[in-house]
């Protein structure tokens, strides 16, 4: 059997190895390479209104066309109007390689999300299936992901110190009960890692979200870049506050600010630098959407 030839990478001065079958999978998708951003494009379907965690910084509205930020979209979709946007989409634009739900709410909380996943699949199994997750129902869901076909997945993690993630989420909602402060802290973090594990064994390329937040976790998101880039994430994404909701009078952070967090996780996984901070219902290159296709 000829031999498999592993990328290696050194992370805190350990060798960290990907399957090059597994990096295969991210060259044609613009958020995992800053190389293909230029080249080739995304669509986000917005099938998922329905969310189990209340953050501190997010406000979803359907309505927002003109906003672009994540959590809105102009629209709902159901999964078989999905897929005819997606046929309708790549008929004109070829460039179009990446099929992605990211809300508006939690996708895997919505079960229209798996339900548009095999419809895709079926029609385009060409296309990569990509999804965004806050990770509370990942590890219950990780079969289901498996079975659909999903390649890449971003977790949004905030903390790895409950304390911290106490500062974040109002509420918690899992198996039927809301949860606070601490203990809906503590109940996210370990479904996130537990989840982020189980999919890295299924070679699942996994990136991390982490929202810079000034006074709440700026100091604490080098430790995040340390837990995840030990368990073998991909790549890490900082994602500078956008002041809403309770966080609506936080001071958001610069430039500067992003780069000096950024330059102190990247020893320990590396970081991506290209994000634009999508809408639930983006279509085409990252900061070249394509408008007019958010009818039906």
């Amino acid at each position: 059997m000829e031999e498999v030839k592993m990328e290696t990478a050194e992370v805190e001065g350990r060798a960290v190895q990907w399957d090059p079958t597994q990096l295969r999978k991210i060259q044609s998708h613009p958020c995992f390479s800053k190389e293909a951003m230029h080249l080739f494009g995304r669509i986000h379907l917005p099938v998922a209104p329905k969310c189990n965690i209340q953050c501190n910084y997010c406000v979803r509205k359907f309505d927002c066309v003109n906003e672009s930020r994540p959590g809105v979209t102009s629209t709902i979709l159901t999964p078989e109007e999905a897929v005819h946007r997606v046929r309708e989409v790549i008929k004109e634009h070829h460039y179009i390689k990446v099929v992605g739900v990211a809300g508006p709410g939690e996708p895997l909380f919505n079960e229209e999300t798996f339900e548009t996943f095999r419809l895709v699949k079926d029609e385009f199994p060409q296309l990569l299936r990509c999804i965004s997750t806050n990770g509370l129902l990942l590890p219950e869901r990780i079969e289901d992901l498996d079975e659909i076909g999903i390649s890449t997945v971003t977790v949004t993690m905030n903390a790895v110190d409950p304390t911290i993630g106490e500062k974040i989420y109002t509420f918690v909602e899992y198996e039927g009960k809301r949860y606070r402060g601490r203990e809906a802290a503590e109940i996210l973090l370990e479904n996130q890692l537990k989840g982020i594990e189980e999919a890295l064994k299924r070679k699942m390329i996994v990136k991390v979200n982490t929202v810079l937040i000034p006074t709440v976790n700026e100091d604490h998101i080098v430790e995040v870049a340390k837990k995840v880039g030990e368990m073998g994430v991909y790549l890490q994404n900082v994602l500078p506050l956008i002041p809403q909701y309770k966080f609506k009078d936080i001071t958001p952070p610069g430039p500067a600010d992003k780069k000096r967090i950024q330059d102190a996780c990247e020893p320990y996984v590396r970081q991506m630098t290209h994000c634009r901070q999508c809408r639930a219902d983006a279509i085409g290159k990252l900061g070249k959407d394509l408008k007019g296709c958010w009818e039906k």
